[in-house]
């Protein structure tokens, strides 16, 4: 795990091949998703490493139910009760009710691409296999800006699952893309902004239509949910990963 501070009190963790995103306002903190369930103890230590607490922790906010932003929200919640939101939409995704994710063949298949294998068994070690669901996540408390640190503002980029939500963390300039925008991935070759490859979507040409919701954001800071951030205008990123 690396933690780095992109922008004042804005942290980006990276895990197994997964980042997440910590707010902080004294020993408050918003946590943006959740890494893998074998990165849970992770998530914990990036919050400590910053100079916080995990019962500091305020509220996580998900950016999609997809394993690998989830796992560290059941273990916060139990030890801790920290409050999980996410959008309407992604309320019931999370809760198992319904499932939009790969498949694990999907997964298979996917280890004949370069880096495919290797990325395949870290993420297997770190619970691709697993079945987690999150019965307590809840719809955002309030339209708009939310009252937690880092004031941050959920922008829906449907899509990679129905509800998957963005935050623009206004103050800072900062724009948490989850998997709506992410800038490197071990099955892409490519570096810089881009989007995953389809078989990860729900809905591939939805994917790239919910780029105009990001590409009018205000925001000089990419935090993508896979790969390193990116410094420039967030419509430049987006114009790039439309020309990829």
């Amino acid at each position: 795990m690396a933690v780095r501070e992109i922008a004042k009190n804005v942290h980006l963790a990276q895990g197994t091949d997964v980042n997440w995103v910590l707010v902080r306002d004294g020993d408050d903190v918003t946590l943006i998703d959740g890494g893998w369930p074998g990165d849970a103890g992770a998530v914990a230590e990036s919050v400590r490493e910053i100079g916080c607490r995990p019962e500091g922790i305020r509220a996580i906010l998900l950016t999609h139910a997809h394993l690998d932003h989830l796992g560290a929200l059941n273990p916060l919640h139990e030890r801790y009760g920290v409050p999980v939101y996410t959008h309407p939409v992604e309320v019931a995704h999370a809760r198992r009710e319904r499932l939009e994710q790969a498949s694990p063949l999907d997964v298979l298949k996917q280890t004949v691409r370069p880096g495919g294998l290797g990325w395949a068994a870290r993420i297997v070690r770190a619970g691709a296999l697993t079945h987690p669901s999150v019965p307590f996540a809840q719809p955002f408390p309030a339209e708009g800006a939310l009252d937690l640190p880092g004031h941050p503002v959920p922008v829906l980029c449907a899509g990679h699952t129905s509800g998957h939500t963005a935050y623009l963390l206004p103050d800072q300039g900062v724009a948490a893309t989850g998997d709506a925008l992410v800038t490197a991935h071990p099955l892409s070759r490519l570096s810089g902004p881009q989007l995953l490859p389809e078989f990860f979507a729900h809905d591939p040409a939805q994917v790239r239509e919910t780029l105009d919701a990001l590409g009018a954001l205000e925001a000089d800071i990419v935090a993508p949910g896979h790969g390193e951030p990116w410094l420039g205008p967030l419509a430049d990123a987006v114009a790039i990963a439309r020309r990829r």
